[in-house]
């Protein structure tokens, strides 16, 4: 008796079958994969220019302002302002002098090191995201997670 060599119908509906699910699954993983990077990199830029800011007010003896526009969804230091990533939010929280009518919150970094202090947050869809808090005295930028 000889046997043919080949697939059984089922063998290749089966197959059909798993390619299609892998095939409908990666645009999903693939847009996660670009939020999170989208993610990453605002809280890294942002992060680093308020550290930034600090510095070069430290260095050149005069006061630099970081600013978050909430309205228009930038950020950044002077008239540089970079756009937010649309899936991503912002939140400020600065000294009421530090908030202009165009909804835009700074925080001003003075040439002694210190600040004029508050916080922003880098919010994701589900509400998670970053605290990035500057110190009054100090100065200092720090990190932290926010949950719900």
């Amino acid at each position: 008796m000889r046997r043919e060599r080949g697939f059984t119908l089922v063998e290749l509906l089966v197959v059909f079958a798993i390619m299609a699910l892998v095939v409908g699954l990666a645009p999903v993983a693939f847009e996660r994969l670009r939020e999170a990077a989208a993610y990453r990199d605002a809280v890294r830029t942002i992060s680093s220019q308020m550290r930034s800011a600090r510095f070069t007010a430290m260095a050149e003896g005069r006061e630099v302002r970081f600013s978050v526009d909430l309205r228009n969804r930038a950020y950044g230091v002077g008239a540089a302002m970079k756009p937010l990533p649309p899936p991503l939010e912002l939140r400020a929280i600065v000294a009421s002098t530090e908030m202009d009518p165009q909804s835009r919150a700074s925080i001003r970094f003075l040439p002694s090191g210190g600040a004029t202090g508050g916080s922003i947050e880098i919010l994701r869809a589900p509400g998670v995201g970053t605290r990035l808090r500057v110190d009054w005295l100090s100065g200092r930028v720090t990190q932290e997670a926010l949950t719900r």
